[in-house]
């Protein structure tokens, strides 16, 4: 799943930057670009290359924290609970990093 993940993220990565480099132009206006997830998906929606490139990165980001929801709910269904107990911490720290980079 990890390397689904990743390949799906470059492929769409690869898609946004040759659109941008065919069109010329990211969508929006000189030195502006999306900063929210919905910024993200709206940009998307209006086939915007620079809201493609972001929507990769993000893809590429969420990938791992995927993997590791994953995780937790495998060792859940095999009653695994001292790695069941690190995956949530693991979890939990990337939770707390994604909102201290939000807030910061």
């Amino acid at each position: 799943m990890l390397r689904i993940g990743i390949y799906l993220a470059a492929a769409v990565i690869i898609v946004g930057l040759l659109w941008l480099l065919i069109t010329g132009e990211g969508g929006y206006p000189e030195d502006t670009y999306p900063t929210s997830f919905m910024g993200i998906v709206n940009g998307v929606g209006d086939w915007k290359p620079v809201a493609v490139i972001e929507a990769g990165l993000l893809l590429l980001i969420l990938t791992p924290v995927l993997r590791v929801v994953v995780s937790l709910f495998v060792f859940l269904r095999e009653k695994d609970y001292r790695f069941v107990a690190i995956t949530a911490l693991v979890l939990l720290i990337l939770i707390i990093s994604f909102a201290l980079g939000k807030a910061g």
